[in-house]
């Protein structure tokens, strides 16, 4: 593992861990030459699909594009970045279990909206508005409405 502070190539694993959820080992090095410490993750790969986009553009899977959309949709939110990688998590090995080489855009966001339903409902209703694309306030109070519907079943 190269130095990111020298760019030496030789460094020694002081520690590992494994995270809770079993698919991340955490590790912390020092380099041999400059004695600096820093840490390392590694994470399984997955052979994971293309998207396809709603113009029909595919596009290589993007973890951290998803990540990125949930965490903006749960700004200012009671919501951890573990809550929102262990959803990404989530949706990484639904996908690569299913299989296929190609998925569409849509569900990829179904899957987002379900978690962020079950997570938190204000970071679902702003996710919902950008991937729903809602035209006017009446969308978007529709949406409400079902909520509020739910909530009271």
């Amino acid at each position: 593992m190269k130095c990111p502070f020298c760019g030496e190539i030789e460094t020694k694993v002081i520690d590992s861990r494994l995270s809770k959820e079993g698919d991340l080992i955490r590790r912390r090095r020092e380099c041999l030459k400059c004695s600096k410490r820093f840490t390392t993750f590694e994470r399984f790969e997955l052979s994971m699909p293309l998207v396809i986009k709603k113009d029909g553009r595919r596009e290589a899977f993007s973890r951290e594009k998803i990540f990125r959309g949930i965490q903006k949709a749960c700004e200012k939110r009671p919501v951890s970045t573990d809550d929102i990688d262990a959803i990404v998590r989530k949706i990484e090995t639904a996908l690569a279990q299913r299989g296929e080489k190609e998925v569409p855009s849509s569900v990829i966001g179904e899957m987002v909206i379900k978690e962020l339903y079950n997570l938190d409902k204000v970071a679902y209703v702003r996710f919902a508005s950008v991937y729903k694309e809602f035209k006017d306030v009446e969308q978007f109070m529709d949406e409400l409405k079902k909520l509020l519907r739910k909530k009271r079943k």
